[in-house]
């Protein structure tokens, strides 16, 4: 089958490999139908994330028809249409049996690597990194997924797949985000970053009863789709200090709750886009956007993390988060926790996520497609791909 592959930093491949077979019992194999490129994948291209390995088959968004399924996956049969949560959880660990999914304790078949980076291991994740499981991902023609009796999420309904794709990662995030806010009705939400999950978190924030949402980043485009589409009220940190324009907003008080959604590799004002785009693995993460939140936001406020962190962060504004009272949440989305409730809102129409598309590309095309998306060029916001 065809499948893109990594080989280094800015370096990826459509490549011929093996077509994927099951392995476990509790395996199915999925025929992709539509995947897509999400930021985090950027993390890998810019040579951030620890454990890559030369041919490692990338992506975690995706969507399909079952093909095959193991001698142990009842719930699934060949010829269904389902969406694949990028967290791979067992179903029945201490952490799958509070809801924690993206903590599972045994689907990461490399557990001790990312203990000796982290204390503990999280979940194994499509796609992403021999420290995170080394699982082969679905930007290729099938995929194997393991536990696909916990995972994938049946869909019996003619919605396009469009709409459904991004049920995989970014709509679940954004809205974790937001849930990890413990926002209450009528809170200000500021959200750092408009990319796709930005774009989701402002949808969410208003799902959940926001009374104001202020969204900030630098790429019009971005700016341009949380303002006319998604009713929030911009900054662009370009042109405006952001801590200052938000007490100016708030009459001094600060934002209520804030959100990351830029993760490693923010960059504040001044800073080149060109280093962004010539990042390799020896590039620090930036605090930048964690450090604007904390200084942001209003006493007592809430801070939400759903950006992803590849390494520690130096300079961190400790000294303000614990002097001001501020509360943290943070973590992978727990998917399986909010697959069905959130295609639920897909299916009675109070959302059509295909909102963020903005370039489609077969699977062959998509070296040029991932350039693209990491240089934000011609518009670029969100990437689908079909093999």
């Amino acid at each position: 089958m065809k499948a893109l592959t990594w080989h280094g930093t800015h370096d990826v491949r459509v490549d011929n490999v093996d077509d994927p077979k099951i392995q476990e019992p509790r395996d199915a194999v999925i025929k992709v139908t539509a995947t897509a490129i999400c930021g985090s994948d950027l993390h890998l291209y810019n040579g951030l994330m620890a454990g890559m390995k030369e041919g490692d088959i990338i992506g975690h968004e995706f969507m399909g028809e079952v093909v095959e399924t193991g001698s142990a996956v009842s719930n699934l049969k060949k010829g269904d249409r389902v969406v694949v949560p990028f967290t791979i959880a067992c179903g029945s660990c201490f952490f799958c049996n509070k809801h924690l999914y993206s903590l599972c304790d045994e689907s990461n078949p490399n557990a001790d690597m990312a203990a000796g980076a982290m204390g503990h291991s999280p979940s194994a994740l499509f796609g992403y990194s021999h420290m995170l499981g080394g699982i082969p991902g679905g930007q290729a023609e099938y995929v194997r997924v393991p536990y696909a009796d916990v995972g994938p999420i049946k869909v019996e309904s003619d919605l396009r797949d469009d709409q459904l794709l991004f049920l995989s990662d970014i709509y679940p995030t954004g809205y974790m985000a937001v849930d990890n806010c413990d926002m209450e009705a009528g809170d200000t939400v500021a959200i750092w970053g408009c990319g796709p999950i930005g774009q989701f978190a402002i949808r969410s924030a208003w799902m959940r009863g926001a009374g104001r949402v202020i969204a900030i980043d630098r790429v019009p485009e971005r700016l341009k789709l949380a303002n006319e589409k998604g009713g929030a009220e911009v900054i662009d940190f370009e042109s405006d200090d952001v801590y200052t324009k938000l007490l100016e907003m708030t009459g001094g008080r600060g934002p209520d709750c804030a959100i990351d959604c830029v993760g490693a590799e923010a960059h504040g004002q001044g800073d080149p886009e060109a280093e962004r785009r010539s990042a390799d693995s020896t590039e620090e993460n930036h605090p930048t956007a964690i450090n604007e939140m904390i200084m942001s936001v209003r006493k007592g406020g809430r801070l939400s993390l759903p950006g992803v962190y590849t390494d520690k962060v130096d300079g961190f504004a400790l000294h303000a988060l614990m002097n001001k009272s501020l509360s943290v949440k943070s973590g992978q989305t727990h998917m399986q926790q909010y697959l069905k409730p959130l295609l639920n809102t897909v299916e009675q129409g109070l959302i059509d996520p295909s909102f963020i598309i903005t370039h489609r590309y077969p699977l062959t095309q998509a070296p040029e497609a991932y350039a693209q998306f990491n240089a934000k060029q011609d518009g670029c916001i969100k990437v689908v791909m079909t093999p």
